[in-house]
């Protein structure tokens, strides 16, 4: 019987209607008989193969300088590392370092029609405000404020904080934040001079964020976490290219009024 099927014409069309051969054409059929007779459980096996749940991840924990990394199991992924005293300060401290550079560039739509400048401006202030609400979240994440515990003055000269200063007996300026002085003489000004003013201060603001970065990664045991590395490694190579965006605004402004 197998063979007198074998000996008839059969005509099984492909997608772009071609005959195929009769041996194609008795494969077509009998692979449809067998996939229609196909025990139930046989796909039911394979759509459990295939949901199955993928393997865990490995987690390696890295090891400090000089030390072999770890392998941690799955159950410690969500548990987040007690942050040290730096990292805490670091973070709350560059809150207030950032908040004071979006002050300075909120002044800029009413102060200067320099293009460049407004677009500097509008670049800073977006990048910094939303670093801000990551240090926010950083710090609840781990149960701490995210404003830095204000000192009087004499405990501030007694502990031997450097890079720091106090205005007004109140408020702690990070390294390179302008003083009140400062602020005062950039709102006072427009035009050319504010646009001076604006570089300078702010190419002294974020040498200042270098200065934090650099005092974090120099302190013994802080900069282990990978979040905050992360964000740490990220402003001091960005607020390199923004000193020197602005290095080259002032060399441009300073060539102008030569000519």
């Amino acid at each position: 019987m197998f063979r007198n099927i074998l000996n008839r014409r059969f005509y099984c069309f492909s997608g772009k209607r071609k005959l195929l051969s009769a041996p194609f054409a008795v494969l077509c059929g009998f692979g449809f008989f067998l996939a229609a007779s196909a025990p139930a459980g046989f796909f039911c096996s394979a759509a459990r193969a295939q949901q199955a749940e993928p393997a865990p991840p490995v987690i390696v924990q890295p090891g400090a300088p000089g030390k072999p990394s770890r392998r941690l199991s799955p159950s410690t992924t969500a548990k987040l590392l007690p942050p040290s005293q730096a990292e805490v300060e670091f973070m709350q401290g560059m809150i207030m370092h950032h908040a004071q550079a979006v002050e300075m560039t909120s002044l800029i739509p009413s102060h200067t029609e320099n293009k460049d400048l407004r677009l500097l401006g509008a670049r800073i202030s977006s990048s910094q405000s939303s670093e801000i609400n990551f240090m926010k979240r950083w710090l609840a994440a781990r149960g701490e404020p995210a404003s830095m515990a204000k000192q009087p003055m004499k405990d501030m000269a007694m502990s031997g904080m450097k890079n720091m200063s106090m205005s007004n007996h109140s408020m702690v300026l990070m390294p390179g934040m302008l003083t009140p002085e400062q602020m005062e003489a950039l709102r006072k000004t427009k035009g050319a001079e504010f646009d001076h003013l604006f570089l300078t201060g702010m190419i002294q603001h974020h040498n200042g964020a270098l200065t934090m970065v650099k005092d974090l990664f120099d302190t013994a045991g802080a900069g282990q976490d990978a979040e905050l590395f992360d964000f740490a490694t990220d402003v001091d190579s960005g607020q390199r290219a923004e000193i020197r965006i602005m290095q080259g605004m002032l060399e441009k402004k300073t060539s102008e009024e030569k000519q």
